[in-house]
């Protein structure tokens, strides 16, 4: 199979200026409507400027994700692509919070600690945040859902910040400096899994959910993927090396003290700390390492700053909503329908959350499992010093990814920006695209500019709908799963 050609000259071009045409109307859309410091409308068509808003807002999604799309086969050079989405980007920093209003619970909390409350003990309200009112209601009093070292981040950008104002433009800043090393690490990533790095730059960088939610919106995930990024680097290009592997491991350990997401990679990127042949003694022996290097920053960061491992207890608070974004929550929901035309009290929601979570587990030790086994396979090729250079970052990264993917699909509770997590892992080490560009390219739809999230409006009908898509997946699976082999005369 032949990698396709470079776009046409002006098919990139058409790309490029569409692209910068949505930034720009989403910005009008995020001064017209977006997540400004007010409480935000119930219904943002009855706002002062809700039509033209959302207008903008819908005109300008469709025109960057169609520019994203368009060039999804790569982009006419890596240098290119860089330069588009930095273009793209520059709009969307003149512009407010867009899409949600978290980095205000962000600003909050960081107040919190700075002014000596704890925020794993008490929400914002409880706390005294003069920036309250700015925090979406649900999330006013519930702990956060954090690790230390992004509520450190926070703290440090409400002191310095000064006001509300200062503290959002000061945690925009944090994300951008997010993305900025995520960009660093891509181009190497990419050729160590055999990707071509025009079309991993592209895909990672100029999809609309990166400038929208993680720049614009100052998401935190945006150093949660920064941080896994250098880390999976590091690993790539130094597996076996004792300080290399110390280095990763308190990068990936920063990490889950921002979101504990990143737990979900820390089994894959063991495996890509080995060095050599793949058996259980350099197994143990290289983890170890890796796994020091996580102990220690968990350690320090909780140390740090004295709020110990009390940020678990908020992360059972992040599931609070029951959107059907969510693939196991659409399926309690539309089951709660069928039980209240019976005569039931509702419950299926909490009960189609634990089974996902336990399928997620299995799935979790199944593909590391494989992952393993293909390239222990490897040990026993002829030359397998060079295959297992070139099969390892293959192997692992596209594992991590697969394994963010399936935490995204199964979590109680899914955003646009969580999207993310797969989307750039995956960018640098995937062959085929489509099966997570599209569901990407989809997301960029589900967030208003105000904060509010289509599915507020829409419970029913993309419950049912939502649903729908997991039976048909889960059908095909199951068929694909058990097929028949061909006879020997067919395979030939």
């Amino acid at each position: 199979m032949t990698e396709p050609g470079p776009p046409s000259a002006v098919r990139a071009r058409l790309a490029r200026y569409a692209g910068l045409a949505g930034a720009v109307l989403l910005t009008v859309a995020g001064w017209l409507g977006g997540a400004l410091p007010d409480i935000p409308p119930a219904d943002p068509w009855r706002a002062a400027y809700g039509p033209w808003a959302l207008g903008c807002w819908l005109l300008g999604t469709a025109l960057l994700v169609g520019a994203w799309w368009s060039l999804r086969q790569g982009a006419p050079s890596t240098r290119w692509a860089y330069l588009t989405a930095g273009l793209w980007l520059l709009p969307l920093l003149a512009a407010p919070p867009l899409g949600s209003r978290d980095v205000y619970s962000y600003a909050c909390q960081g107040w919190s600690y700075a002014a000596g409350h704890d925020p794993y003990e008490m929400g914002v309200a409880a706390a005294g945040c003069p920036w309250v009112d700015s925090v979406a209601p649900i999330w006013r009093d519930t702990p956060a859902p954090y690790g230390p070292f992004f509520v450190l981040l926070a703290a440090l950008a409400a002191t310095l910040g000064g006001g509300l104002a200062g503290t959002v433009v000061l945690l925009r800043l944090v994300a951008l400096a997010g993305v900025l090393l995520a960009a660093l690490c891509l181009p190497g990533l990419a050729r160590a899994a055999g990707v071509p790095t025009a079309r991993a730059a592209w895909l990672a960088l100029a999809c609309p959910l990166v400038g929208v939610h993680l720049v614009a919106g100052a998401h935190n995930d945006a150093v949660l993927l920064g941080l896994l990024l250098l880390a999976l680097l590091v690993l790539v290009r130094l597996p076996g090396k004792p300080k290399a592997l110390l280095v990763a491991g308190v990068l990936l350990g920063l990490a889950v003290t921002v979101k504990a997401t990143a737990v979900v990679v820390l089994p894959f990127a063991a495996l890509a700390a080995v060095l050599g042949r793949y058996t259980p003694r350099a197994l143990l022996r290289d983890t170890g390492w890796l796994a020091g290097g996580v102990l220690a920053a968990l350690a320090a960061t909780s140390a740090l700053s004295g709020l110990g491992l009390g940020w678990l207890a908020g992360l059972a608070r992040s599931g609070d909503t029951e959107q059907w974004t969510s693939p196991p929550t659409a399926v309690g929901v539309v089951v709660d329908y069928v039980g209240e035309w019976a005569g039931r009290e509702p419950g299926a929601v909490p009960v189609a959350r634990a089974v996902a979570l336990v399928l997620l587990a299995a799935l979790l030790v199944l593909l590391w499992w494989r992952s393993w086994t293909a390239l222990r396979a490897l040990n026993d090729v002829r030359q397998r010093v060079h295959r297992l250079a070139a099969a390892r970052p293959r192997v692992t990264l596209s594992a991590a990814g697969v394994a963010l993917a399936a935490t995204v699909v199964l979590a109680p509770v899914f955003h646009p920006w969580y999207a993310t997590w797969p989307l750039l892992v995956l960018a640098v080490s995937a062959a085929r695209t489509t099966w997570f560009v599209l569901p990407s390219a989809v997301a960029c739809f589900l967030a208003l500019p105000g904060g509010t999230s289509v599915a507020r409006y829409t419970k029913a009908p993309g419950a049912i709908a939502m649903t729908l898509l997991v039976v048909a997946l889960a059908t095909w699976a199951w068929r694909r799963h058990h097929r028949p082999a061909p006879p020997p005369a067919a395979r030939r």
